[in-house]
């Protein structure tokens, strides 16, 4: 039987120096996401609670600093009492001395404490009484402070504070499962009285800090050889995560935080509680013969639930084209469904951005008119909540204009005045903001004004390149100023990119319109009736298609078209060929001639009078 090394005079030098010690042990939430956000001012607001807070608290109670990791630190103390008291102090003044930032930028910690048989080697401490310090801390929710069974029985009689049990904890790379407790702390840091009810859950939402749309992008997987493979795995990493940061309002971890989980075995809520965001992105890249196969999935790092997973294929033979539009379709899918899973999400105290969310996945679900006039009123929830955001305001302008554009308004007028002065005052507040270059879009559409919006959805793309609305809106503008073919082309790029995208009827309209203005009736029927089929409130995409049914000879089809857009219109809309002209617009001249000869003459012969 083989001897533990070391000499007996060296293990009883070592038992000796074995002590019982109590152990604090705190790490501060999200500090890869804080630096990413700010790194100086991060750095800055650390420090300053060090110095004025948990510096002077170590010494008031007696502790010892025995190491530190910049975010994180290591308290020794005689006392149990000592030590919770102290963890207590901690997180009762944080909140409140780092109480100026906002939400998504607070710093918070997370706090472990273990009482435990430790050997003293100079400054160091070894033990498992360390480790499960460290195991408790990971586990702690925000701003809390999770103890041991062995601290919970020396001080729950003795102070006036209301722990929860959490039970047996199976800890990593502990032996056997720890019983543990939370000390529970309301919102400010303040420890709730023994005669207070309130679940741990409700606690943990109070102190939450995570930016609810928030997200990392973990290394995609490899499963093949070739060091070409690998590159493009990385490669489809980073240009995710690049995409996601241009979309307004995200927080997205950076590559070099992300990759250092390359080749790990890591869980997502684990993920999610080290980086404090809300969603994990995760993938892997797989070699078929010239086929190259990509998966990826998005789970919510809280629940550890799958909201998301798509498979893309694509031919070696282009690589970097392929992962640039695999790139982008993933960008594209998530902006759709983290907006959705977070406006979801269920709040007691909505704010200014919880409607923002909401109307976002309101105005996602495609245009009708129940829809704007919901997300009009989120908007304007959100607003009256926070007068300056320009995000709310860019949102309530599209909206307004959308609205005018789909023909779907009863105040056309003072919906586009409101809007003006709406886009006036983000872009004023904000001009490199996309949102709002978008909601000027489609004013100056609205407008008729199709070369100057064309200018400002360019300016969107140069912002966020994958924002699929303002690619759209650009093919509109296309045909307005006469390249049809050009027009086609983009909106089938922008199918490809959002094949499920809520919007897709507004897009196969545009396809249909476009072939009924180059007079391939047949195909303009099949896009337009995919157009209806996807979104049966739309009136023009009826209009539309009474027109080409009366070009087809088909005159009682177009007859059920026409009654149906009037029906959806309202009013005396749809009750004149000069009425339509006077309210429509047709574009340059040249393409105004294409609407006299297919999109009129239709009509005509559905039975429209000229006058």
């Amino acid at each position: 039987m083989s001897q533990v090394s070391g000499s007996p005079d060296t293990t009883e030098k070592l038992e000796e120096r074995r002590k019982l010690i109590a152990l604090v042990h705190m790490d501060m939430v999200a500090f890869s996401r804080l630096m990413g956000l700010d790194d100086v001012g991060t750095l800055g607001r650390l420090r300053a609670l060090r110095r004025d807070l948990i510096d002077p608290a170590t010494e008031e109670h007696r502790g010892r600093l025995i190491n530190t990791g910049g975010d994180s630190l290591l308290v020794a103390f005689d006392s149990v009492e000592g030590a919770v008291r102290y963890a207590l102090k901690v997180q009762r003044k944080v909140p409140i001395m780092d109480g100026d930032q906002p939400p998504e930028q607070t710093i918070r910690f997370r706090v472990g404490v273990n009482i435990g048989d430790t050997i003293v080697e100079g400054t160091d401490l070894y033990g498992d009484a360390v480790n499960v310090a460290a195991r408790l801390q990971a586990e702690c929710p925000p701003g809390c402070v999770c103890v041991s069974r062995s601290v919970w029985d020396h001080v729950h009689d003795r102070l006036a504070l209301e722990f929860e049990e959490l039970g047996p904890l199976n800890l990593k790379n502990i032996a056997r499962p720890v019983e543990a407790f939370v000390l529970k702390l309301d919102a400010s840091g303040a420890s709730l009285p023994p005669s207070t009810t309130r679940s741990l859950t409700a606690s943990v939402l109070e102190t939450r800090i995570i930016p609810r749309l928030s997200i990392v992008v973990l290394p995609f997987t490899n499963f093949g050889n070739e060091a070409e493979q690998e590159y493009f795995a990385d490669g489809i990493t980073e240009e995710v995560t690049t995409d996601l940061s241009r979309i307004a309002q995200m927080t997205v971890i950076s590559r070099n935080t992300a990759f250092t989980y390359k080749g790990k075995i890591v869980t997502t809520r684990q993920v999610g509680r080290d980086l404090g965001v809300r969603f994990v992105l995760e993938g892997s890249v797989r070699r078929l013969g010239n086929q190259l196969r990509v998966n990826a999935q998005l789970i919510d790092a809280e629940t550890d639930t799958h909201l998301w997973a798509e498979r893309f294929n694509g031919d070696t033979s282009d690589l970097f084209a392929l992962q640039d539009e695999i790139t982008s379709r993933i960008a594209v899918a998530l902006n759709l469904e983290l907006v959705g899973a977070e406006a979801a999400r269920p709040t007691n105290h909505p704010d200014a951005m919880d409607y923002i969310l909401r109307g976002r996945a309101v105005y996602l679900k495609g245009p009708t008119r129940g829809n704007y006039k919901q997300a009009i009123s989120l908007f304007e929830r959100a607003l009256t909540l926070d007068p300056r955001s320009v995000e709310a305001k860019s949102g309530l302008a599209t909206e307004l204009a959308g609205r005018v554009l789909d023909g779907l308004t009863d105040s056309l007028e003072a919906d586009l005045a409101r809007a003006n002065a709406l886009i006036a005052e983000a872009l004023s507040e904000a001009p490199r903001s996309a949102p709002a270059h978008f909601a000027r879009g489609q004013l100056l559409r609205a407008q008729r004004q199709a070369a100057e919006a064309l200018a400002e959805y360019e300016a969107v793309i140069s912002i966020n390149r994958n924002h699929v609305n303002a690619l759209a809106a650009i093919s509109w503008c296309r045909v307005y100023l006469g390249s049809l073919d050009a027009a086609l082309s983009a909106l089938k790029q922008v199918i490809r990119l959002s094949p499920r995208d809520p919007q897709i009827g507004v897009w196969f309209a545009r396809i249909g319109l476009v072939h009924l203005l180059q007079s391939r009736i047949n195909e303009a029927i099949l896009w337009l009736e995919r157009a209806r089929s996807a979104n049966p409130e739309l009136p023009y995409v009826r209009c539309h298609l009474a027109s080409a049914y009366a070009l087809n000879d088909d005159i009682e089809s177009a007859s059920v078209h026409l009654a149906e857009a009037r029906k959806l219109r309202g009013g005396d809309s749809y009750s004149s060929i000069s009425q339509i002209r006077a309210t429509g617009f047709f574009g340059v001249p040249a393409v105004s001639a294409l609407y006299e000869a297919t999109f009129f003459a239709g009509l005509r012969r559905a039975g429209m009078q000229d006058q």
